[in-house]
């Protein structure tokens, strides 16, 4: 049997299509052209979905370049888009250089590992991006003078609770242990979000910053090892949920839909030089209520496990990170669908 695509899925063009009607101002993305990089990702992904439906149901179009290390994968994953002209894809590793011969109007920074076994095999390509590879974006930005750089940070940023707050505010300063394999992510991203406000200071450099929640949704990719990605392959396959913990950590969630419109927020509506928490406090929950709602979407139940010495390594160290999201909601961004909604939702889509 032939795999069936994202794209041709109901499900999944219902969201896209919400997506593509959200009420922003549209305007300053058209004939303009995005760079983004982890085009292939799971937010990249659907973001390009949604800017290419968007083109076909519009005269002016938005040209997207979309980056990443491997054409290969890159087709698997935005085959449909190869041969158009509002789109193009380029093989580079954005830790050597960024170069691009169209003239860039924004820049969307999305490559980054993003889960454990990631973290703890390749702590090095872990930082890189992060660092390094958002330099050389911020060059670029400056020689093209681009309207607008997206960089996605992380909650990992805030570090572990002090005890002294129930959510992380955009000026909280938690406590990250530097000297640890899995600081290498956090840190990484704490010195990607000083480096854009050096490049504010000193040349100029529009930018926003996109504090996201732990992202889940139907474009995972099915080596993700985050615990939450890992309940939804078990509820998919129609196994039980197996808990590699008690269960007790408090994490805030986000829904890969909803961390899209973020970008598209921090395009044309967020302030320049602000970082912004995307969260909502109906996704604020256990990981163990979190395995317990894909349980019951499935049918099954919740076991316990031991995790293996790498998993360990790559596992966050933190009992409780929740993000206020307040600051975005008050320019406009809000959470609409519950997170049972979308567990339902991404289950639904992935076993077409």
């Amino acid at each position: 049997m032939a795999e069936v695509k994202l794209t041709e899925i109901d499900l999944y063009r219902d969201r896209i299509k919400k997506i593509a009607e959200e009420k922003i101002e549209w305007s300053k993305l058209e004939d303009q052209t995005i760079l983004m990089t982890g085009a292939t990702g799971m937010i990249g992904k659907m973001l390009i979905d949604v800017l290419m439906y968007k083109n076909d149901k519009s005269e002016k179009k938005i040209h997207i370049i979309g980056v990443g290390r491997s054409a290969e994968k890159a087709k698997k994953r935005l085959g449909d888009y190869f041969g158009r002209e509002d789109f193009e894809f380029l093989e580079m590793n954005i830790s050597n250089a960024v170069i691009s011969n169209k003239k860039i109007d924004y820049i969307i920074h999305a490559a980054s590992a993003t889960h454990p076994l990631q973290y703890s095999g390749d702590p090095v390509g872990t930082i890189i991006p992060n660092v390094i590879g958002l330099n050389n974006l911020l060059k670029l930005a400056i020689e093209e003078e681009v309207k607008r750089v997206i960089f996605l940070s992380s909650v990992e940023i805030y570090g572990e609770n002090r005890g002294d707050v129930e959510k992380f505010d955009e000026k909280y300063l938690g406590y990250i242990d530097c000297n640890t394999l899995r600081a290498g992510y956090t840190e990484s991203k704490r010195v990607g979000e000083a480096l854009c406000q050096a490049y504010k200071e000193q040349y100029g450099l529009d930018f926003v910053t996109l504090r996201l929640a732990r992202v889940f949704g139907p474009t995972m990719l099915m080596g993700d090892s985050k615990a939450s990605s890992q309940f939804i392959k078990n509820a998919l396959a129609k196994e039980d949920i197996v808990l590699k913990s008690k269960g007790t950590q408090e994490y805030s969630y986000l829904y890969v839909a909803d961390a899209v419109r973020a970008i598209l927020y921090g395009l044309v509506v967020a302030e320049s030089g602000e970082a912004y928490n995307v969260a909502d406090e109906k996704f604020n929950i256990s990981l163990k209520d979190f395995a317990s709602i894909c349980a019951e979407i499935a049918g099954k139940k919740v076991i316990f496990e031991l995790p293996s010495e790498q998993e360990i390594k790559g596992f966050s160290k933190a009992s409780k990170a929740l993000l206020d999201g307040t600051k975005f909601r008050e320019i406009g961004f809000l959470i609409e669908d519950s997170i049972e909604d979308c567990l339902s939702e991404t289950l639904n889509i992935l076993r077409e």
